[in-house]
């Protein structure tokens, strides 16, 4: 039997213990209770693939985003654009900045891309209609209980059987079945990867490498049948900014790039069509200081009692030894306590971090102990995860600056 748990509340101030008017000597530990839960069920990436089946009469589709039918429909996800950084950079975005509802004449709203705010947890939100407590893939490394080892659900390391991992159908699949003409238009390598078989797959996948290209072979399949499901995918800016950061030349560059491939992908949308652009989640920069980036591989107190160290810098699954889970959330809690949301599992489960529901077979990936940043800082692990703690800009948690992503809208 699955668990549920109720929405999370809208995000406060946490409490502060003491008698009222006194400043504290040390600041509380911040509330959990507190944390911006992503607003499954309303506003939410699990959202979007449902909103716009439901417009194309797929049977049994249903969402709380409501969306205007179109008989065809093309979602273009930008890996890593996040509203604040778009919102923040009209300049070398001035096509996607007019769509924004804070422009003249734009309607675009930010939706919430589910935690954590991550690649793999979000395209399989995106492409099954599930919050991450049902399809499965709720971090970026994450616990299989089968093998007691961590599975890196971007990359599929190890090896599992997808379809045991996450069983649902994906919202592409039950269009394709309806009869609506699906497909996906993306690079040519994500074709057979086990992330692409449970999370976007369904109707037929065509791999083009020039983004140009892309644009254009997606706008023509757009229009190859009355009713058309189409998807796309850029991951380019997500990649500079994780290198370079989000402050950088290298960022804007490929945000003004692909702001034109938005344009030109619009202008040639077919009758009777929209367009959705969206993305998976935001980025923020994370300072190179040691006050900014926790080392757990060199961090004795962090260590004690965690057997597995999960997730990514800014969204950790900690899997204690067998006994040891109380200890490892109090001694987080005093470590990070100013600077994260640390709860414990249940915890996290019955504030909705993972949405509403948490599937059997998906508690145990969860950490005994969930840590979601609030600040600009992050748990690295300099000897276990040296590519990872190199990265300047990271996601994960549920700030604004990486749980907001745009949901912008042209039709014709």
């Amino acid at each position: 039997m699955a668990r549920s748990a109720p929405h999370g509340p809208a995000p406060q101030e946490p409490a502060v213990p003491g008698v009222p008017g006194e400043v504290p000597d040390e600041a509380a530990p911040l509330d959990p209770r507190g944390a911006p839960v992503p607003r499954y069920g309303e506003g939410s990436l699990a959202d979007l693939l449902p909103a716009v089946a439901a417009g194309l009469d797929v049977p049994g589709m249903t969402s709380g985003l409501g969306l205007k039918p179109a008989d065809r429909a093309c979602v273009f996800l930008v890996d890593g654009l996040g509203w604040d950084l778009l919102a923040d950079h009209p300049g070398e975005a001035p096509f996607l900045h007019s769509l924004l509802s804070t422009s003249r004449g734009g309607t675009g709203e930010p939706i919430t891309a589910g935690f954590p705010s991550t690649t793999a947890t979000s395209l399989a939100s995106v492409g099954t209609g599930q919050v991450p407590g049902v399809h499965g893939l709720p971090g970026y490394t994450v616990l299989d209980p089968a093998t007691g080892g961590l599975m890196n659900q971007l990359r599929w390391q190890p090896w599992t059987d997808p379809h045991a991992w996450q069983p649902y159908p994906t919202v592409f699949q039950l269009a394709d079945a309806a009869g609506i003409a699906v497909c996906q238009v993306t690079a040519p390598h994500f074709e057979h990867t086990p992330l692409t078989r449970v999370a976007l797959s369904g109707g037929t996948f065509h791999g083009r490498l020039p983004a140009e290209e892309r644009m254009d072979f997606a706008a023509d399949r757009l229009g190859a049948a009355d009713r058309t499901l189409v998807y796309t995918y850029y991951a380019e800016l997500d990649g500079n900014g994780h290198r370079h950061g989000v402050d950088s030349e290298a960022w804007r560059g490929q945000l003004r790039y692909v702001d034109r491939l938005a344009r030109r992908l619009a202008e040639q949308l077919p009758p009777r069509s929209v367009l959705y652009v969206t993305a998976d989640h935001g980025m923020v920069d994370i300072p190179r200081e040691p006050e900014s980036r926790y080392d757990f591989d060199e961090d004795w107190e962090l260590r004690a009692g965690v057997a597995r160290l999960g997730g990514e810098g800014r969204a950790r699954h900690l899997y204690a030894v067998p006994g040891a889970a109380g200890d490892v959330l109090a001694v987080w809690r005093e470590v990070l306590g100013e600077r994260a949301w640390v709860a414990a599992r249940d915890e996290a489960v019955e504030l909705g971090w993972f949405g509403p529901r948490v599937d059997d077979r998906v508690l145990a990936r969860i950490g005994d102990v969930v840590v979601a940043m609030s600040d600009p800082v992050a748990v690295v692990a300099t000897e276990t995860e040296p590519k990872e703690s190199e990265l300047i800009g990271m996601h994960g948690s549920m700030t604004p600056a990486e749980q907001f992503v745009p949901l912008l809208e042209v039709r014709t």
